[in-house]
């Protein structure tokens, strides 16, 4: 068992934890990492290793929503399981865009798009396109407190333990109108799913591409991050299953001790940082924007563009 691969597993296994739920593409950043950390795999290993070291960061996902993906849990009465059953149906078809599309076109997108090239393109243009639409959203909340629409702040009273905030405070940045999941409709769900297609060209981030749907359809911040969580369960679980059985059944490979260490340590890995990105992430969106993730995903795609059109070839790299 070679310790330097299993390092460098872990490596890639918070890379994944931490980009996964970020949106800023978990796939973009594992296809740029290897082009400076490799781990010494055959390509087919490597192709199903970027995408079932998702599982980890799934469960992640799985342990934290439990209570609110369980419809058997014993503190639900029966409106509560019937409203857990009607959010796994949207989840369900929020997932069937995705599927009816990535499926069919995942040989293809394997071999012409996963490139530096592209993610590059795609951080730059969600980059932008995170920062227009929190532009955009930023005015409309203005023009809502303006007209009295948006309340900003708690009212003040003797029940409550701080004053209200005035109307010029930025206090509680999340909003929209669709403000819990059972506001969420069948429509938007779908909606939403439509956007999750984006996703499957890297560097786009499937999160990214979600909450951007979200956003636009009128989901608070909270709400487009929460169905975006619960979207990736059945997405990457059956990702998973279908590299792994490509890799089993169609390229002939195996695991053996080695493979299977290398794999157990990414997915240990990113399942723990998943916990601890998903749980700051909550909390972000309640007073932040996303304007900062899309500064990110335009400075590092002209990075990346620069290193491989300009940088490398000068070196002779």
């Amino acid at each position: 068992m070679d310790i330097i691969e299993l390092v460098k597993s872990a490596f890639l296994g918070v890379v994944e934890g931490i980009t996964e739920w970020l949106p800023i593409s978990s796939t973009g950043h594992l296809i740029l990492v290897d082009e400076f950390v490799k781990l010494n795999v055959t390509e087919e290993f490597w192709n199903m290793f970027q995408v079932v070291i998702q599982l980890g960061a799934i469960l992640a996902v799985c342990v934290l929503f439990f209570h609110d993906l369980n419809p058997f849990s014993p503190s639900k009465g029966k409106q509560g399981r019937k409203d857990t059953w009607r959010l796994w149906g949207k989840i369900v078809l929020g997932c069937i865009p995705a599927a009816a599309i990535g499926i069919p076109l995942d040989d293809f997108m394997e071999a012409h798009l996963y490139n530096s090239t592209v993610v590059a393109a795609a951080l730059i243009v969600y980059g932008i396109a995170f920062i227009v639409i929190e532009n955009w959203r930023a005015a409309k909340r203005r023009r809502m407190i303006e007209s009295g629409e948006l309340v900003v702040g708690r009212p003040a009273g003797a029940h409550f333990s701080t004053p209200a905030a005035p109307a010029e405070d930025e206090g509680d940045t999340d909003f929209g109108s669709i403000t819990t999941l059972e506001d969420l409709s069948w429509k938007t769900a779908l909606g939403i799913g439509c956007f999750q297609v984006l996703s499957l060209i890297p560097g786009t981030s499937r999160s990214g591409s979600t909450i951007i749907g979200g956003l636009l359809l009128g989901c608070t911040r909270t709400v487009a991050s929460k169905f975006t969580f619960f979207l990736a369960v059945p997405v990457m679980f059956g990702a998973s299953a279908l590299k792994l059985v490509k890799y089993l059944v169609v390229d002939g490979g195996t695991f053996g001790t080695n493979g299977l260490a290398i794999m157990g340590v990414g997915c240990l890995t990113a399942f723990v940082v998943s916990l601890i990105a998903i749980r700051w992430l909550m909390g972000f969106v309640r007073r932040h924007d996303f304007k900062g993730f899309g500064v990110y995903r335009i400075v590092l795609g002209v990075l990346v563009l620069a290193y491989f059109f300009a940088i490398a070839p000068a070196l002779g790299l």
